[in-house]
């Protein structure tokens, strides 16, 4: 059986604005063969208190085995480093 990978995405989804960088961390992780468990942040109540407790600046942030990655531009370091 092959091994599944899967990567944990948390992204903001508003009712007035989609996180491009979540759509682009998205589409990066399903081109690379990953199952994506996304949850959605879906007011800036949810995005503020997520930033507060994880103690990050920005989301979307990416899990990959339980490691956090960082956001989209580190994700896409993380794959080109992996081939």
């Amino acid at each position: 059986m092959a091994d599944e990978r899967s990567a944990t995405l948390v992204r903001m989804v508003l009712p007035d604005h989609t996180c491009p960088f979540g759509v682009r961390a998205k589409q990066m992780l399903e081109g690379a063969g990953f199952t994506v468990e996304d949850r959605l942040l879906e007011s800036r109540d949810e995005v503020e208190a997520y930033k507060s407790e994880e103690g990050v600046s920005t989301t979307p942030q990416i899990f990959i085995d339980g490691e956090r990655i960082g956001g989209s531009d580190d994700l896409e370091r993380y794959l080109a480093a992996r081939g």
